[in-house]
C-alpha cells in the first residue's frame, strides 16, 4: 500500500527475472496508448495487477463485455516485458500517487524502465523521429548502440510521464525516455510503429508485428479520437473534476 488513496493489487506471479517495463500511458497522439497495446496483445502478456487510486478519474471502463481497472500492468517471461497501461488520460492530482506506486511498489519487479512521449512534430517529414535520453550513463549507451539518436539540446518533458522519469531518475533506477515526433492534433498510429520498430525492438530485443498498425490506421485513430472525446465531454459537464493531462514536449 502506497497511500491511503493509492495502491496496487497483485493478480499474479511475474515469472521473468528482472523484466523490462514500458509504460503506454495515454499522452500526445496516443503515441504510447497505441503501441504499447499492441505490444502487449502481440506478446500475449499476463494481467499481472491494477491500480487504484482515489485521484483517478470517477469512470468505469470496458472491453469485450467486461468491466475492467483504469490503470493495469501486465508481464511476461519470453520476452521479459511488463507494460503499464491506462484507458484514459490521467488528471494532474494523479500524477505523483501513480508515480510512487510504481516505484514502491513495482519497481523490485523490473529491472529498467522505457517511457515514451509523444511532442508534435513540426513538419510532414519529422513524423515518426525518435530520439531518446536516460536516466544512466549505461542506458545512454544502449540508446546509441541501438541507433537512437541522443539529443545534445536540452528539452523538458511533462505529465505523467514526466512525473515518472523524475521518479526513476531520483531512485537511481536505470530508465530511457523515448520522445516521438507525431501528429499535432490526432491520435497517430505511424509514429506508435516507428517507435516499435526503430527504438523498442532494439533496444528490449522483441519482434512485433506492425502491420496492424499500418493496416488498421484509421479505424485506430478513430477509436482512439472516439475515446478523447467521450472523455473531453465528461470534463465540460464536469464529472472528473480535473482535465486530463495529455501535453508532453521537449
Amino acid at each position: 500500500m502506497t497511500g491511503e488513496d493509492t495502491s496496487f493489487e497483485q493478480l499474479a506471479a511475474v515469472e521473468a527475472e528482472s523484466p523490462t517495463l514500458i509504460e503506454g500511458l495515454p499522452g500526445h497522439g496516443l503515441v504510447a496508448a497505441i503501441a504499447v497495446d499492441l505490444i502487449t496483445e502481440q506478446l500475449e502478456l499476463d494481467h499481472y495487477g491494477n491500480v487504484a487510486s482515489e485521484k483517478f478519474p470517477p469512470v468505469v471502463t470496458f472491453e469485450n463485455g467486461l468491466v475492467q481497472d483504469l490503470v493495469r500492468v501486465y508481464a511476461g517471461s519470453d520476452p521479459a516485458v511488463m507494460t503499464l497501461e491506462s484507458d484514459l488520460a490521467l488528471p494532474p492530482a494523479a500524477f505523483e500517487p501513480l508515480s510512487r506506486c510504481v516505484l514502491e511498489e513495482l519497481a523490485a519487479d523490473f529491472g529498467r524502465a522505457i517511457f515514451l512521449a509523444g511532442a508534435p512534430a513540426g513538419s510532414e517529414e519529422e513524423l515518426g523521429e525518435v530520439t531518446g535520453v536516460a536516466t544512466t550513463p549505461g542506458l545512454k549507451e544502449d540508446l546509441e548502440a541501438a541507433g537512437i539518436a541522443v539529443p545534445e539540446e536540452p528539452g523538458v518533458v511533462g505529465g505523467i510521464t514526466g512525473a515518472l522519469v523524475r521518479e526513476c531518475y531520483q531512485a537511481e533506477i536505470p530508465a530511457a525516455l523515448l520522445i516521438v515526433r507525431a501528429h499535432p492534433r490526432l491520435p497517430d498510429p505511424g509514429a506508435a510503429r516507428s517507435v516499435i520498430e526503430n527504438a523498442l525492438e532494439p533496444l528490449v530485443e522483441f519482434e512485433i508485428d506492425t502491420t496492424p498498425l499500418e493496416e488498421q490506421d484509421e479505424q485506430i485513430r478513430q477509436r482512439m479520437q472516439q475515446i478523447a472525446e467521450q472523455y473531453q465531454g465528461m470534463i465540460e459537464e464536469g464529472d472528473t473534476g480535473q482535465p486530463p493531462a495529455t501535453g508532453m514536449f521537449q
